[in-house]
């Protein structure tokens, strides 16, 4: 397995390659890091590689806010703020065409 560097940043905001929603990147997953059980029922026709980045996002679409989980190659970058209820957990500002992440303590 390759693993890749991640194309798009924590704070960027980017939309769907194929369904109608948009989002901000929170974290990143160098590889698929999520169940067997969501893989499994994404259809195999349009079934991502694990191989390659897959993101944490603070999505939206017509029917409101959620937490989405998305390869890289389902994703393009997109322009301008978005509304989401999560948005001052992860991020203190929209500035320069990207949300600026809060500081994070660390041990």
């Amino acid at each position: 397995m390759t693993i890749r560097t991640a194309k798009f940043q924590i704070g960027q905001v980017v939309k769907h390659r194929i369904f109608p929603f948009r989002g901000i990147v929170f974290d990143v997953d160098p590889v698929f890091a999520n169940s067997e059980q969501w893989y499994q029922a994404i259809p195999p026709d349009i079934r991502p590689h694990k191989d390659q980045p897959f993101y944490h996002l603070l999505a939206v679409n017509a029917e409101g806010a959620y937490i989405a989980y998305v390869s890289e190659q389902n994703l393009v970058s997109d322009v301008g703020p978005l509304t989401h209820p999560q948005i001052e957990t992860f991020f203190v500002s929209y500035d320069n065409g990207r949300y600026q992440p809060k500081p994070r303590i660390a041990n």
